[in-house]
Order: C-alpha cells, then structure tokens, then sequence
C-alpha cells in the first residue's frame, strides 16, 4: 500500500493508513503506446476504449496530496522540517494581510488592454501565497489562528469575476463579463490553492466553505475543461493541443483541483484520461534528441510541471501509470538532461526566442531535482521546490531532494541538437571563448525570427554579442513586428530590405558538420527563411578555432539571380565601438572582443542604430551593428572575425 504523493514517510506511516487509496498493486502498467493508439481522432477527450484500459488503474478515492490537519503524526513531524518551519515563519509575519483581490474591473479592463502585468499579476500571486502559507502554517499549529485568514482569503478569490490573467482574456473581456469561462496559467493556481486548503483543513472549514469551494472548483475548472477536451467550446482552453509551456502548467492544475475535487469517479476517469491525451500534444513540442525550443526558463517552469503532473499521477495510481517513461523512455531522458547540454559554459545558456540566458537550479528548481530522480540528471546544489503543492512532494520523498555533493560537471567540446539544427561549440582554453547558433524555424515555441542567430560568450559571464533575448511582456511584446521579435533585431541578414517571415516553412538547415578538438565548423542553409524570389542562395557557415585565445568566423555567402541589396548585423547589449570601417570592439565588464570585417563582391559601409522598444528585458538599451553592401550585388559574402583581445 502507499498514500498517494507521501509514499515514503514511514516516521509517520501508522497515521497514513486511514487515508490510503485502496486498490490492488498488481504491479501491472498502463501501456500509454497502445492507449495513445485508441484516441478517438483529433480529440482530447478519452475515448470508450481508452476509458476502459484506464478504469483498472483509477482509485475509488478522490486524490488526497497529504494527511490532513487532524493528522497530529504526520504534522508534528513536518514540523520539525526546516523547509516547514520557513514557510510557517513567513505565515506568522504575514497573518495580518488582507488579500489583494478582487481587483476592480477598471483595473482588470486596463491590464486587458495594455498588457500591463505589473498592476494585477503580483497581487493575484501574493494572494495565493499568503493563502498557501497559511494552510500549511494551520496544519502545523492546530490552533485556529490562521483560520480567519484563511476563510478571507478563500472568500475573496471565490468574489473575483475572473481567474484569468486580464491580458489572457479576450479583447471583449467575455469572462469578465460572465459570458464565459476560461482556465489560463492563474485561474489553475486559483483552483489549486483553494482545494489545497479544502482536502488539508477539512472540518477546520465550515461545510458551506467547502461545498462553495467544490462547486467554484467544479464551475470554473473542470468543468470548462472538459467542455474544451469534448469540443464543445473551441474558444478557450485552447492550450489543450499546444506544445508550449502552457499545457504542461494548466493541466498540472487542472488535474490536481479535480482529482481532489470531484467525488463522481467518471469525472476523475475523464480528466484523467484528457490530461493524458493532452500530454502527446505537450511533449510534441520536444525533438527527438530532447531540444527544448523554449528555452531554459520554459524548460524548469513547463517541463517542472509536466514531472509535477507525471508525480501526481503516479502516486494517485499507485505506479499505474508512468508519465516519467510516457510511450518514448529513451526521449524523455534526453528532455531531462536538457540543462546540461544546452549550457555554453558557466550556467550561461542561449537566449534564443524568449528564453533567459540565466537560470539558477540552485534556485526555483523542482524541474532539476525530478530529472536528477527519474533521468540521472545532474542534480542542483541545493533542493527548493516551486510552490507549496510541490513542497508536498518533497516532504513525502525527502531522499530524493537531499542536498547532493556535486562534482563539478565538465561539458563536452560540444552539443549538437540535430533534430533542431543547434550547435552549441565550447572554447577549451583558460578564459572559454564559445558559441550556441541555430538553425531552427520561424514557428517555435515563443518564437522569433531568428534562423541563423547565434550568441556569443566570453568568460565567466559575459554574452558578448548575439542574440538579444525577449523583450519585456507588454502591450505589444508578442507581434511579429516587434524589434526585438523581428530578424531585423537578431544578427541574421536582411535580403534586399526583406527579413525572415513567419512559419514553420521559414527555416535553416544546417548542411555539414565538423567537430574536432581544436576546431568546430556549422554550416547552414538559411535562404528557406526568406522570401525573396531573386535569392538563389544564403549560405551561414560559423568556425570556432580554439586555438590559442580562440577565433570565432561567422560568414554569410549568397548569390541572386539578379543584384539585389544584402547585409548582415550583429547585435549587442554591451558597449562597443566602430574603430575604423573594416573593425569593430566590443567591450563589457573588463572583456573585449574585436571583430575584423571583409567581403568579397563589393564594398560594404558599418552602421550603428539602437533597437528602440518600450522596453530592454536584459539590459538598459540594445544595438544593431549593420553591416551593408553599398550597392546591389548578384552574389558576395561578408565575413566578421571574432577574436578576444588581453
């Protein structure tokens, strides 16, 4: 037998029993290959075939994440835990806030409009913590204190309109309005931090709270969903086929407040049977060698709370069904080592699309510590779940998230992500010079129009030049025309005043590889990202020597079938200087790199502009080094060569 989701806190497994799921462990498997396989076309909602492979897998019970308050064994332990003690220290401090919603519907209706997440998102959030940390404060204490917090807590986010994220809504605020209901990456945070409170505290609330919590729960999230997954409301939800970050998260949510909310076992069985044919769609997003085009960040949040999900459901089933293994073991251990592939060097990753080129997994690292149990992942150096739900996790499986000594980890001299055109080529020398370029599409996840892009770093922590990043989320940030979203932003040509179009079919391919221990040379065709009919060619070829203090050659070669205008860029948000009309410096925190420029087929003219947005995420400004041919050419080539100076 095993409790679901504290499966190995024997110190307190006398007290478990009486709230044990009871089905038999026959140690058989859901075979997720074959169940795959039995999906009605197209749709999410399970099937009769699919529900009736999962039936023998489902508990009777609802899901039930820890003991609850009236548990004195098993809370009295927690409470000797330091991660316990912190969280109730900080509910102490804060047993006097009030919540911070509803916020007014100006407010809401203007944060709609703008995209202006500053003046709602982080009181949504300090509302659900202070909530968070007050449940788990109450089941520590058992003295009633944090009750009437908790139940004004709970009461204000039952008042709100909206869960939504007012941006998330549509340009008619239709939830807002009542005219419908939708699940975003908040109104699932809601729906979890209000049954947490519920399955935990029990009687501690008055039967109303708990029946208004259900019914809300029921109303805005399960319901919804499952009116999404049966195809009965194509208009929200419609994250339930996507491959980005946002599945991985609202299903997560979704799955937890209606296994813990729902007493109708068909209802379980149908989310759960959803969640499953939601999470191909998910992990499609994925290349087969384990890429991740979200970039590092998205890596921890969306795939922390796939293995979240994939926690969940396999303790509910009792091991049933494996979403750590899914239908590809070999995949998902390539998607869980992620991190350490994608690395440059010194925790510096690409920033390519949306994704930071910082990530502490000493940090917010949930996603770190599951890949190191589940892949054999490096582990984090110290182990700090997300959020509360997942802090649950932890408490049962305390082996799992003890702070490991790690081995200082040597990276390869390089990575190359065939599936989606990435290369990532280390310098070996004493102060690494090195480069992460990509081919991929114009149709990622978080996209930009980037093929061909590249960043560049030298040292402990410095992005030299390359790719910019994303730019802040604002009204705006998401179009296509953005400066810091358009190829006009990246340092990747602009081909007779035509950048890179959106789609999949807008795309690099990269043609040769040459890996040595000295010297990495990329080649890659990015003419497929442009529209341009007169291009007959576009050809990227990057060499890193490693030589000496390394030298770093990108050069850009096409041909036309008639003269057209070309040029290239490099972007940057440090300093630099134009030193004469072949060179360029640029300098950050002490390092400085010189760039010589030539070309072949005419002469070419460097000029400076700085990237003007609303707002630079990673830095106070940004600029677009160009450089252009002086007149229209049928075929040339422009060659920067990137060298480190003392």
């Amino acid at each position: 037998m095993k409790f679901n989701g504290l499966m190995k806190c024997a110190a307190v497994a006398a007290s478990i029993v009486s709230v044990v799921t009871v089905f038999a462990d026959n140690g058989q498997k859901l075979n997720i290959s074959e169940y795959l396989s039995l999906a009605d076309d197209g749709v999410i909602y399970p099937s009769e075939k699919q529900k009736e492979m999962l039936r023998p897998f489902m508990p009777e019970k609802t899901y039930q994440p820890a003991p609850p308050i009236s548990d004195r064994a098993f809370w009295n332990q927690i409470a000797t835990k330091e991660s316990a003690q912190k969280i109730h220290e900080k509910a102490v401090a804060d047993i006097d806030k009030e919540p911070e919603v509803p916020i007014s519907d100006a407010i809401y209706r203007r944060a709609n409009k703008e995209g202006n997440r500053g003046i709602y998102k982080p009181r949504y959030y300090r509302t659900m913590e202070v909530l968070e940390r007050a449940v788990i404060a109450e089941c520590i204490e058992n003295e009633g204190r944090f009750i009437p917090q908790i139940n004004e807590h709970l009461t204000a986010i039952m008042e709100m309109k909206s869960w939504l994220h007012p941006n998330h809504d549509d340009g008619q605020n239709s939830v807002l309005e009542g005219k419908r209901v939708a699940i975003d990456l908040g109104a699932r945070k809601f729906g979890s931090v209000l049954m947490l409170a519920d399955v935990l505290l029990q009687d501690r609330l008055t039967d109303e709270m708990q029946n208004k919590i259900r019914s809300q729960v029921e109303w805005r999230i399960t319901d919804s969903y499952l009116r999404s997954c049966r195809g009965e409301d194509r208009k929200g939800n419609t994250w339930i086929r996507s491959t980005s970050n946002w599945n991985s998260v609202c299903t997560g949510g979704t799955l937890f407040s209606s296994l813990t909310a729902s007493e109708d076992p068909e209802v379980r069985l149908s989310i759960m049977g959803c969640a499953l044919n939601s999470m191909k769609y998910y992990l499609s997003g994925f290349g087969a060698d384990g890429y991740c085009s979200e970039g590092i960040g998205y890596w921890n949040y969306g795939f922390g709370n796939y293995l979240y999900l994939a926690q969940t459901i396999f303790d509910y089933t009792n091991g049933g069904i494996d979403l750590f293994r899914f239908n590809d073991p070999e995949k998902m251990e390539r998607v869980g080592n992620f991190p350490v592939n994608f690395e440059i060097q010194n925790d510096i990753y690409p920033c390519f699309a949306d994704g930071g080129s910082r990530f502490s997994a000493d940090s917010d690292n949930y996603a770190y510590i599951l890949s190191a149990k589940n892949y054999g992942a490096r582990k984090p150096t110290y182990s700090r779940p997300a959020d509360i739900t997942m802090q649950l996790q932890e408490w049962a499986d305390p082996v799992s998230y003890v702070d490991p000594d790690v081995a200082d980890v040597v990276l390869p001299n390089h990575t190359y992500f065939d599936d989606f055109g990435i290369v990532i080529s280390r310098g070996q020398q004493d102060v690494p010079f090195s480069i992460a370029i990509k081919g991929g599409h114009n149709n990622e996840n978080h996209n930009h129009m980037d093929v061909g892009s590249y960043v560049m770093v030298l040292g402990d922590d410095h992005i030299m030049c390359g790719d910019l990043g994303a730019p802040p989320y604002q009204a705006g940030a998401f179009s296509d025309k953005h400066p810091m979203r358009s190829s006009w932003g990246h340092p990747v040509p602009r081909v007779d005043g035509t950048l890179q179009s959106k789609g999949e079919e807008f795309r690099g391919e990269v043609l040769e590889t040459e890996f040595t221990e000295s010297r990495d040379r990329v080649v890659v065709d990015i003419k497929p990202a442009y529209e341009v009919p007169t291009l007959e060619s576009l050809i990227r070829t990057m060499v890193n020597d490693k030589t000496g203090k390394g030298t770093i050659t990108i050069t850009d070669e096409f041909s036309a079938s008639k003269p057209i205008e070309f040029g290239t860029a490099i972007m940057t948000h440090g300093d630099y200087k134009i030193v004469n009309s072949k060179t360029v410096m640029f300098m950050r925190d002490g390092r400085k790199i010189k760039v010589e420029i030539s070309a072949e087929g005419g002469s070419f003219e460097i000029k400076d502009e700085e990237v003007k947005a609303k707002a630079i995420r990673y830095a106070d400004e940004a600029f677009r080094i160009g450089i252009d041919f002086k007149k229209k050419l049928k075929r040339g080539s422009i060659t920067m060569v990137f060298t480190p100076q003392s």
